[in-house]
């Protein structure tokens, strides 16, 4: 019950921030504003939650994680009436500021929801199915906010989002509700920040962060290529849900796929498929091939999130899992934050095709600095 509750609402979630987050992006094109701007738009997303993650960890961990995700979904819901009723770039940043800020209570409650409620032999399996419940959102969101743009209008797909929004209140209203025994003490900003000197801990937020910026510059701007070299929207929603489906596929596998082989090398393996995809995409203009790229960047940016997920849960203090689960959510935030910024300046000084490249050779990088062959080579 618990855990059929918790993915229909990250399920729907992620369907309304997959389904509009390219109408965002077409929307602010629409209105002029440049690569940068777009790139500060994208980043807005994540400003917010950046500064508030551990914080909200912690408000979890005193109060549970039922109320977070309700004020979550509402917050989420009028971040969707904003734009609606307001057609202007500064609703758009307003926006994403709201649904950023309350997606990391929603997020980082139902993970909290779920590492409670599940044992340390079936966390790999919940921590993976909470993945490919967003890899769905991720396939399904896309199509509709595709199509919904293209046939009624922009408004539309975030009119349809915020109804979503206001329906899964219902479903959080059966979260349990789990009360962690606080320490005597106030904690810190410097005390949390020192569970992260695990290097399991610090492994799973690099690669997270990794996973995270990479899939938001794809969906931030791929839309604006495909644009630029003539694809409709519909179609430019089918080649980011084909990413989505590869997700689920991956995640689908992903448990049993651990029980053969090392983590650390999936992980290495999935981050190095996912570069090269990113680097190979822009070869060609023929949309069969963007499918398949795009295609093998989800089976790529599959693997880290319930790998990440699972590896931060279990290395966590019991009282404070929340906790550092809200700065594994603050990294990968922080990534979301530079990322657009830096891909926005350089894609308006060298050009959209440059972010692909670029992105790609800096996920190469960072799959060479955690190849497990070499961190071997340095522990011996």
């Amino acid at each position: 019950m618990v855990l059929r509750n918790v993915l229909l609402i990250v399920l729907g979630f992620q369907l309304v921030i997959n389904a509009t987050r390219p109408i965002i992006t077409l929307s602010a094109y629409d209105m002029n504003a440049s690569v940068l701007e777009i790139g500060l738009l994208t980043a807005s997303f994540a400003a917010l939650p950046l500064l508030i993650a551990i914080k909200a960890g912690k408000i979890a961990d005193a109060i549970g994680d039922r109320l977070p995700v309700i004020l979550g979904l509402l917050g989420m819901a009028i971040g969707m009436l904003i734009p609606y009723v307001f057609e202007s770039i500064w609703s758009l940043f307003a926006s994403q500021i709201l649904v950023g800020t309350s997606n990391i209570f929603i997020a980082l409650s139902l993970q909290n929801v779920l590492g409670n409620h599940a044992t340390k032999e079936n966390r790999d399996y919940y921590f993976s199915m909470f993945t490919l419940a967003v890899a769905a959102g991720a396939f399904v969101g896309p199509v509709i906010g595709g199509y919904l743009s293209e046939h009624f209008s922009h408004s539309a797909g975030f009119l349809v989002s915020m109804i979503i929004c206001i329906l899964l209140i219902a479903f959080a209203f059966y979260i349990p509700v789990v009360l962690k025994e606080q320490p005597a003490e106030k904690v810190s900003l410097r005390s949390s920040l020192q569970l992260v000197k695990d290097p399991l801990i610090q492994k799973a937020l690099f690669s997270s962060a990794l996973v995270l910026y990479s899939k938001d510059i794809f969906v931030a701007y791929f839309p604006l290529y495909g644009t630029q070299i003539g694809m409709s929207t519909s179609t430019i929603g089918w080649i980011l849900s084909i990413q989505g489906l590869a997700m689920m596929i991956v995640r689908f596998i992903l448990p049993k796929l651990l029980q053969v082989m090392d983590r650390e090398v999936v992980l290495f393996s999935s981050i190095l498929l996912a570069g090269s995809s990113f680097l190979i995409f822009t070869l060609s203009n023929n949309v069969i091939l963007f499918a398949v790229f795009s295609c093998l960047m989800g089976f790529g940016l599959g693997c880290g999130q319930p790998i990440s997920m699972t590896t931060t849960y279990n290395a966590s203090p019991k009282s404070r899992t929340g906790e550092v689960l809200g700065i594994r959510l603050m990294t990968n935030r922080l990534s979301q934050f530079i990322a657009p910024i830096f891909f926005g300046a350089v894609g308006g000084w060298i050009g959209i095709v440059s972010v692909f490249y670029v992105s790609g050779a800096f996920l190469i990088g960072g799959a060479l600095v955690m190849n497990p062959r070499r961190n071997k080579d340095n522990r011996t």
